[in-house]
C-alpha cells in the first residue's frame, strides 16, 4: 500500500518538478512555476551543487600553496578535469551523491566520496584524493555552501526584483506628483496631499531598506573542527593556515570570520533575515494602504476579461494580488523571525538544530518571491480614479481649518485652535461657512485674500516637488 502511494506521488515528476497537485508544501505545488528559478540556488540539489564547489576550489587552493608541498601544481588537463566536476554537475549526480549519503548516512563525506569517483585513477589523482577535505570539519563546507546560497539569492534574485518594484513604484510616483488627495490619520480626514507624494513616501522607505540589506556582509568560516586550525597546524605548523584559509574564502566572495566555535556563529544570517524582513513589512505596509484605497475606489484594477472576481457576485474585481503579497510576505517573515532568532544561538562548540532550520532558507525567499510577484502584477493593474479622488477632496474644506489656525497664530489671535475647533467639530463645514469665518478675523487684507484663494486641492504644501524629488 504504501509503495503504491509513493509509486503515484513521483508520477510525473520531469527532473526536479513534482506532480503539483500532490505537494505539501504551496511553494512546490499551487506557486511552483513562480518559483522555478529558486531551484537552482535554494533546493537540496542546490545545497550538494554548492559543496562540490567548495571542496574542489580548496582542493585547488591547496594545490597552489606553496607550504603544501607534498601537493604539486595542477596540470592543465586535471584543472579541466576539476573545473567540469562543477560546471558539468548535473541532477545525476546530485542523485550518485545521495545514493552514497544513503551509505554513508553522511551528507559532506559522500560528496568527498563522489569527487574521489569522479578524479578516477591517474598519476595525479591519488595525492589529490588524499588531501580531499584536508584539514576540514562539514561545517567548513556547509557554512560556505548556504553564504554562496544566500549570496546568490540576494544579487540574483531578490534585489533584481527589489529595483523593477522601486521602478515600477518610480513611475506611478512621477505620474502622480500633482494630483491633490486628502491623507487619512486614523481612518480620519486629514490635511490633503498629493498621490505622487504618498507613493514616493514608501520608495523613500524601501530604499533605505533596500540598502541595509545589499549592505549586509556575508561572512564564512573555513578554521577547522572547533575554529583553531588544529588539524592544520599539525600537518603544516610552519604555514600560515589564519592567511591562506582567509584568502581562500574571500576568493569565493565572501568575507572571512576569523573567529569561531566549529560553526560560524550565523549572526549575519540574522542580521540578513532581519533585513528582507524589515523590507518586506513595508511592503505588508504599502500593500494594506492599496487594498484600503482600492476600496474607497481611489484606484481601479485593469480588468482581464476571462478573470472571476466572485463565484456568485459577477460584479466584483477583488484586490487578490495585494492580498496575496501581504500573506505571503506574513509566511516570509515569520520563517526569517524564526531564523534570526534560532541560528546565533548554539550549544556549546555547536549542535545540529542550525542545519535543519537553515534547510528552510529557501522557504521563506521563495515566500518572498511569490509576494514580490503578486505585488508587481497588482501595482501594474492599477488605474487611478481620478474622478473620485478629486470629488473627494473638492468637499473637505473642513481641512482648511488648519491653514487658517496656523496663520491667526503668526498675528496673535488668542485661541485660534480653540475658536476652530468649536466651529468645526461635529459640524459639517462648507466654503461659505468656512469664508465667513476668515474674513471675521483681524488680520491684514492681504493674507485674507490669500486664505479666501485657498482650496482644498491647493493646500499640498510642497507634496508635488517631494514627489517629484524622489
Amino acid at each position: 500500500m504504501i509503495r503504491a502511494l509513493r509509486a503515484q506521488v513521483y508520477t510525473g515528476f520531469t527532473d526536479m518538478k513534482v506532480s503539483t497537485l500532490r505537494a505539501l508544501s504551496p511553494v512546490d505545488g499551487r506557486y511552483f512555476e513562480k518559483v522555478e528559478g529558486l531551484r537552482e540556488i535554494f533546493s537540496e540539489y542546490g545545497l550538494i551543487r554548492y559543496r562540490v564547489l567548495v571542496e574542489i576550489r580548496w582542493l585547488q587552493c591547496l594545490a597552489d600553496e606553496p607550504d603544501v608541498p607534498e601537493q604539486a601544481p595542477l596540470s592543465s588537463v586535471m584543472k579541466d578535469v576539476l573545473n567540469r566536476i562543477i560546471d558539468d554537475f548535473s541532477l545525476d549526480d546530485a542523485e550518485r551523491i545521495k545514493a552514497i549519503e544513503a551509505t554513508t548516512n553522511h551528507d559532506v563525506k559522500a560528496v568527498e566520496y563522489f569527487i574521489r569517483e569522479k578524479l578516477g585513477d591517474g598519476p595525479e589523482t591519488q595525492t589529490l584524493k588524499d588531501f580531499l577535505h584536508f584539514g576540514c570539519t562539514s561545517e567548513d563546507i556547509n557554512n560556505l555552501s548556504y553564504a554562496l546560497m544566500l549570496r546568490a539569492g540576494r544579487s540574483e534574485v531578490l534585489l533584481p526584483q527589489m529595483r523593477e518594484l522601486r521602478n515600477k513604484l518610480a513611475v506611478l510616483t512621477r505620474e502622480n506628483a500633482d494630483l491633490p488627495m486628502l491623507s487619512r490619520t486614523h481612518g480620519q480626514i486629514a490635511s490633503p496631499t498629493t498621490l505622487g507624494k504618498e507613493i514616493a513616501n514608501v520608495i523613500a522607505r524601501l530604499d533605505r531598506a533596500q540598502k541595509k540589506f545589499a549592505e549586509i556582509e556575508i561572512l564564512g568560516k573555513f578554521n577547522g573542527a572547533v575554529g583553531n586550525y588544529n588539524a592544520h597546524s599539525i600537518a603544516y605548523p610552519d604555514a600560515d593556515w589564519p592567511t591562506i584559509c582567509h584568502r581562500f574564502v574571500e576568493s569565493l566572495g565572501i568575507e572571512a570570520n576569523p573567529y569561531t566555535t566549529q560553526i560560524e556563529p550565523h549572526d549575519w544570517t540574522a542580521e540578513y533575515a532581519h533585513a528582507l524582513l524589515r523590507y518586506n513589512t513595508i511592503l505588508i505596509d504599502f500593500s494594506r494602504d492599496i487594498w484600503a484605497y482600492i476600496s474607497i475606489g481611489y484606484f481601479k484594477q485593469r480588468v482581464t476579461k476571462k478573470e472571476v472576481g466572485s463565484s456568485t457576485m459577477p460584479h466584483k474585481v477583488n484586490p487578490i494580488d495585494f492580498e496575496n503579497a501581504e500573506g505571503n510576505f506574513g509566511m516570509a517573515n515569520a520563517m526569517l523571525a524564526h531564523f534570526a532568532e534560532k541560528l546565533p544561538i548554539s550549544r556549546w562548540q555547536r549542535d545540529l538544530t542550525d542545519s535543519t532550520v537553515q534547510r528552510n532558507i529557501g522557504s521563506a525567499i521563495a515566500h518572498i518571491v511569490i509576494a514580490m510577484l503578486s505585488l508587481l502584477k497588482g501595482v501594474g493593474k492599477l488605474q487611478v480614479n481620478k474622478d473620485v479622488i478629486e470629488a473627494d477632496i473638492a468637499a473637505a474644506w473642513e481641512v482648511l481649518t488648519e491653514a487658517v489656525q496656523t496663520v491667526m497664530r503668526r498675528y496673535g489671535i488668542p485661541e485660534p485652535y480653540e475658536k476652530l475647533k468649536a466651529l468645526t467639530r461635529g459640524h459639517t463645514i462648507n466654503q461659505d461657512i468656512l469664508h465667513d469665518f476668515i474674513r471675521s478675523l483681524a488680520i491684514p487684507e492681504n493674507e485674507i485674500k490669500r486664505l479666501l484663494a485657498l482650496k482644498p486641492q491647493t493646500y499640498i504644501g510642497l507634496a508635488a516637488q517631494q514627489a517629484r524629488d524622489i
